[in-house]
């Protein structure tokens, strides 16, 4: 019965699991399939490395009677204590399964033993979940049956862990994707990719408050420091941006050498323009902030820095433009233009953040009219806006 109940599972699995599209849940219907056909599980893990800057690997763990944990670790998780003296480190290193029972003396070098024990865990089973890829993930099978797994049912899960890590490197394959685009192009475009906005002049009209920035003195920087720490820096800079734009609702395009193109989508009805546009200036100000606040240590000197960031809102062109199967998902118009011309007059005004009047009437602030300024490829020259709590700062 226990082995046509587990053939039935395995069946599902290869069907993949469709009645159970979310990650999660999909592990807790298949655990308790298990439980149910008399293999008397405790815990199940399942430790996924990930392709992410930040992220070495998620975990997923399933115990009777509660949902799915699921957690991440960051890239120092595998150079702990924890993971190094662990099974399933030598699961993902050579590809086999570890065995570790709570009565067996050898067991005892895996310091994870004394944690089972307390839960009154009599076996442990750490099974590989090997992908088409030629990757290793790896689970963990724990019973707290008496004697621990029988012959039989490691038998079972041996098969078991075959069509399952099938389903699970397709949501890996799926995850990645939309990890990776979000990555590199952004959450809002990187869904638009994935639902198959993929053909080059494929673009909509969204109205939008626009950001635009760059760092003061970069071609100097870049002459006198190292590479390395010139790219050091602009990961420092840019991570006083972006984490900030994102908080409020931004979304970074684009970074153009020391540049940042951001957008803060309004609604089609313009209805909640002047939210996202104070948004925008908040996080403006954040910015400003953080980047006041930055320095970096160089020989016997201290680095500052100093930036400047246009706001302007209007009508963009968001898509994908590029040249054959070169494809840059982004957006242009005279909206962006105005706000790159912008930037460069916060740059000669010695302003951090500028505004177009468009921006400064949609958004409520204090603001100082700067005065009017010609702007190339613009028939009308542009009034142009600074806070009033910002003074003009040394050239």
């Amino acid at each position: 019965m226990q082995g046509a109940e587990i053939r039935r599972l395995a069946d599902w699995l290869i069907d993949g699991a469709r009645s159970e599209p979310n990650p999660a849940k999909m592990m807790a219907q298949a655990c308790e399939r298990v439980v149910a056909a008399g293999l008397p599980l405790w815990r199940v893990g399942i430790f996924i490395r990930t392709l992410h800057p930040d992220i070495f690997g998620r975990r997923f763990i399933w115990k009777p009677g509660a949902e799915v944990e699921i957690g991440t670790v960051d890239f120092s998780f595998q150079d702990s204590p924890e993971f190094s003296n662990s099974p399933l480190s030598i699961v993902f290193r050579e590809g086999i399964e570890v065995r570790v029972r709570a009565d067996d003396p050898t067991s005892r070098r895996f310091p994870i033993v004394d944690d089972l024990r307390a839960e009154g865990v009599t076996d442990y089973l750490a099974l590989p979940l090997l992908f088409m890829s030629g990757q290793t993930q790896a689970s963990s099978w724990t019973t707290r049956q008496p004697g621990g797994f029988t012959d039989d049912q490691i038998g079972w899960l041996r098969q078991l862990v075959i069509p399952l890590a099938r389903v699970i490197e397709i949501i890996s394959l799926q995850r990645t994707a939309a990890l990776l685009l979000d990555t590199y192009v952004g959450n809002r475009a990187g869904e638009r990719i994935l639902a198959g906005q993929i053909r080059r002049g494929h673009t909509e009209t969204m109205h939008a408050a626009i950001w635009l920035s760059d760092l003061r003195g970069f071609t100097a920087l870049s002459d006198r420091l190292p590479s390395e720490t010139v790219v050091d820096v602009l990961n420092r800079y840019f991570d006083c941006q972006v984490h900030t734009i994102r908080t409020h609702g931004g979304e970074v395009l684009k970074f153009m050498g020391d540049g940042l193109l951001a957008v803060f989508p309004i609604a089609a009805d313009d209805g909640d323009a002047g939210e996202v546009c104070s948004g925008a200036l908040e996080a403006a100000r954040e910015a400003r902030a953080n980047v006041e606040a930055m320095h970096y240590p160089a020989g016997e000197t201290v680095e500052r820095f100093r930036f400047g960031v246009a706001l302007h809102v209007g009508p963009v062109l968001y898509g994908n433009i590029g040249g054959a199967n070169r494809l840059d998902f982004t957006c242009i118009g005279p909206a962006v233009n105005l706000a790159a011309r912008l930037e460069k007059i916060a740059g000669r005004l010695s302003r951090t953040v500028v505004a177009s009047s468009g921006f400064a009437e949609t958004c409520s602030a204090e603001w100082t009219n700067l005065g009017e300024f010609p702007i190339a490829g613009f028939s009308q020259p542009q009034r142009v806006y600074g806070l009033a709590d910002e003074t003009a700062l040394p050239a």
